[in-house]
């Protein structure tokens, strides 16, 4: 692919070059993210992690994870470091505040990722009570498309809901998730309206990765007109001011960057992002699985595997093959968001700047 940038932005890649070349040899640990179940009330169609109701892997108990915390405290600030606990659903479990108690006392900042359907103003108040700082709530459309995608006619109400009461809590940081798809994709300005309404500040939109349930159901996928048309509603309403929008980490962006996201791309995966999954693998973004694991928490140290493996995480030549070979921005886009590569063949399988040259060349014809 042969994309033209303008100047400015170039000089401004230049530099981000350099930035993202000294944050791998730093590799400071920012966030740590804890699969702490896979056990999920709902069954979505889009799942990543094919999450169930009854999961044959156990939680992982908060003494395993809790070590590796103790583990990596010596290493780094635990003021500036983020525990995010992620499932399947967090809020399947019901020791959380347990382990949030525990990370307090050990000076680590934590929050969650969840579906909102079990956050009830009495778990909140509990989970406010344990230091929970932060948490994102999914909303994927209006009702029907939202109930379609989560595969639970009562999801759209519960998330709502849960939007509101998080939204009620002063300096609670929190925002909402959407992941855009051809369903929802003629939605947007009214889900925005409905997130200004209930309080929202922050919203992130993410495209749809082909992983997990997602990997062979067009219906996720955007075609290039409506990820251009998703580019275009993302930059108008960035303009307009009244919700702070961003564009998930999801890929590289082109012309884009700078325009629907606050910073430029790059994949923090492995290099500020690491996970421990609930099978004790060591991981970056917990999307990342099978070939990507780096060790397991029941027979290494953290910090070890940390310091010592992630490789392919830093050093991400190995991704200029395929559609990537040849194109003349891969310096700066470094072969994509690493979940956007298949596992066994390290080919990448979704390139947002293919789907904007794309579109580009319909609207020319």
């Amino acid at each position: 692919m042969k994309i033209k940038i303008p100047l400015k932005l170039r000089f401004a890649f230049f530099l981000h070059r350099r930035f993202k070349k000294n944050l791998a040899l730093i590799h400071d640990l920012q966030y740590l993210f804890w699969e702490c179940t896979l056990r999920c009330n709902f069954e979505c169609i889009h799942c990543g992690s094919d999450c169930l109701k009854s999961s044959d892997i156990k939680d992982m108990p908060i003494a395993d994870f809790i070590r590796v915390i103790d583990e990596i405290k010596p290493t780094v600030n635990p003021n500036k470091t983020m525990i995010v606990f992620t499932g399947g659903e967090a809020l399947m479990r019901n020791d959380l505040e347990e382990c949030g108690k525990m990370l307090n006392e050990r000076g680590f900042p934590w929050g969650l990722v969840s579906n909102g359907y079990l956050l009830t103003q009495k778990r909140l108040e509990s989970l406010l009570s344990a230091g929970m700082l932060s948490i994102t709530i999914s909303l994927d459309g209006l009702n029907d498309s939202h109930n379609w995608l989560r595969n639970r006619p009562d999801s759209f109400e519960k998330a709502i809901d849960a939007i509101r009461r998080i939204n009620a809590v002063p300096g609670l940081t929190n925002d909402v998730v959407t992941c855009v798809n051809q369903r929802n994709i003629s939605e947007l300005e009214a889900i925005k309206q409905l997130l200004l309404d209930s309080g929202v500040t922050a919203w992130r939109i993410f495209s749809i990765a082909p992983i997990g349930r997602a990997a062979h159901d067009g219906r996720l996928h955007l075609n290039p007109e409506e990820f251009l048309t998703l580019m275009r509603f993302m930059e108008a309403t960035r303009k307009e001011g009244k919700i702070k929008l961003n564009f998930g980490c999801g890929g590289f962006l082109g012309e884009y960057e700078g325009r629907v996201r606050d910073n430029l791309f790059y994949c923090a995966a492995g290099i500020n992002v690491g996970s421990v999954l609930v099978d004790g693998s060591i991981s970056a973004c917990p999307n990342l699985r099978e070939n990507f694991i780096q060790g397991n928490i029941y027979k290494d140290n953290f910090v070890d595997v940390w310091n010592n493996n992630y490789k392919k995480y830093r050093n991400r030549s190995w991704t200029k093959k395929g559609m990537c070979a040849d194109c003349n921005m891969y310096n700066n886009c470094q072969g994509n968001g690493l979940h956007l590569r298949d596992e066994k063949t390290g080919l990448v399988q979704m390139c947002h700047l293919k789907l904007i040259e794309d579109a580009k060349k319909l609207e020319l014809k």
